[in-house]
């Protein structure tokens, strides 16, 4: 709830893009003025930054200058920044079908569901507070930074990473309310063939309320912004005053990145430059080969552990910085996580830990993982829910076909008679496939039994991660098409 109030509180007042949501409560008795942050880029350009604050001052990582030096406390700047009141929410529906037939009998099993989740925060009257940054820079310009400080020695060794020093946060005044209301409605239907013409029905409905309070201290950091820091080999380092260029320098050969084929994905991102999608996709072709090669029911499993984890965008984004975590070689600790979020994880995990021995495959099968995650988790709310609706293998294949034709960018139109693209011709696969693709800046045009593909002009990112998210679960049932 508190990530979910700062996130939209950030959105709703910063236009700019310089405040940064703080994502946990536990996090805000350490964000003060002057705080180190580490920032680490991440893995693929459609993800914002991940920040991490170790609890030391810039001061604290300062070789001394000499006897007596004076700690660093340039002026604090406060002022009153907003009264803010905010109401949000969204709202989703399902429906899913599935058919599994045994040697006698035939089973059909439907399900439905429509859930909305309301949330409304009264922050009040917040206050920011914001370092002088002409006496920061006076007093940083001639310090040297101790690198054999565990701080910078550990941040140093991740080559994504960057230090920052927190300038600005906005806090509270005054105890906040935040309120969640989350109404779930569902319906679930089952036909069972007997003989002959016998047939046995059965239907049934659920319904699932929850409304949750939870109380802002006062004086609780909302969010922050931060200045970069260059830093030399020798300590030596710079305020990026102007452009966010920080980091270390390193030699070339230590300042490489690890060569996953995420990690090709990464850079700065220009949403007015075009988007090479076939390119992109070849690059990843190694990752989803891995996934085809793991054993059926392993598959199986994980396809339906990704489908479930989709009918919560906030499920998936909690997954997705696990998983980069633990790619990362890091152990995460699960214990803060809901039960079924920490259930979904551990049973990744254990799927993970079933099909391989060797420390080289396993890191390779989590990345590969990680990859559909992370697309999944840059696709828009209402794009990753349809996609939800569109699991089964006839669907998934007729996904990978178009998304396949998107990415050859021809023009050329499909044929709905192929037997790939037969599932299309039914209006319901057809209206989800279409607002699959609508919701990812691809616009599908039918004319009778042809099928045509245009991406629209400037995309951004949506097409790539729509089409790597489908990819990924269409290879994760690449036994059952073949």
């Amino acid at each position: 709830m508190f990530s979910k109030a700062t996130k939209a509180f950030v959105k709703d007042t910063d236009h700019d893009g310089r405040l940064i949501p703080v994502s946990s409560l536990n996090d805000t008795d350490k964000l003060n003025l002057r705080s180190l942050i580490v920032k680490t880029r991440p893995r693929c350009f459609w993800h914002e930054p991940k920040y991490q604050s170790p609890g030391f001052t810039l001061s604290d990582v300062l070789k001394p200058r000499e006897p007596g030096d004076s700690l660093l406390s340039p002026t604090v700047k406060e002022c009153d920044f907003v009264d803010y009141t905010g109401k949000f929410g969204d709202k989703k529906e399902m429906n899913a079908d599935g058919n599994v037939q045994a040697k006698v009998a035939g089973f059909k099993h439907t399900v439905g569901g429509k859930w909305s989740t309301n949330q409304k925060l009264s922050l009040g009257s917040l206050n920011k507070e914001k370092v002088d940054m002409k006496e920061l820079y006076n007093y940083s310009k001639d310090r040297v930074l101790d690198m054999s400080h565990p701080v910078i020695k550990q941040t140093r060794v991740n080559p994504r990473a960057v230090l920052g020093v927190l300038t600005e946060r906005i806090m509270t005044s005054l105890p906040c309310p935040v309120t969640t209301k989350v109404q779930k409605r569902g319906n679930v239907g089952a036909c069972v063939a007997l003989s002959g013409k016998a047939s046995m029905k059965q239907s049934g409905s659920t319904q699932t309320d929850s409304d949750v309070s939870l109380v802002i201290p006062a004086n609780t950091v909302m969010a922050y912004s931060l200045i970069d820091l260059y830093v030399k080999c020798n300590g030596q380092f710079e305020l990026c005053l102007i452009h966010k260029n920080g980091g270390f320098e390193m030699d070339k050969s230590n300042y490489e990145f690890e060569e996953d084929g995420i990690m090709d994905l990464g850079g700065d991102f220009d949403v007015n430059s075009p988007l090479n999608l076939k390119k992109e996709l070849e690059k990843l072709s190694g990752h989803f080969q891995l996934l085809s090669a793991l054993p059926a029911a392993t598959r199986s499993s994980l396809l339906q552990l990704l489908k479930t984890t989709m009918e919560d965008g906030e499920a998936v984004s909690v997954l997705e910085s696990v998983l980069d975590r633990t790619c990362d070689g890091e152990t995460p600790d699960l214990g803060d996580l809901e039960e079924s979020e920490r259930e979904t994880v551990q049973a990744i995990l254990d799927l993970v830990d079933k099909c391989v021995g060797e420390d080289e495959i396993r890191s390779s099968l989590l990345t590969a993982i990680h990859l559909i995650v992370s697309a999944m988790d840059g696709m828009t709310d209402e794009g990753l829910s349809v996609l939800g609706s569109c699991c089964s293998p006839p669907i998934l294949q007729a996904l990978q076909i178009l998304v396949q034709h998107v990415a050859a960018g021809g023009g050329e139109t499909l044929s709905l008679r192929d037997a790939g693209l037969a599932v299309l011709t039914e209006e319901e696969v057809f209206g989800r496939t279409e607002s699959l693709f609508g919701h990812s800046k691809v616009t599908l045009k039918r004319e009778e039994v042809t099928l045509r593909t245009e991406m629209k002009d400037q995309p951004g990112y949506l097409p790539l991660v729509m089409s790597i998210t489908v990819k990924g679960l269409a290879f994760l049932v690449q036994a059952e098409r073949e």
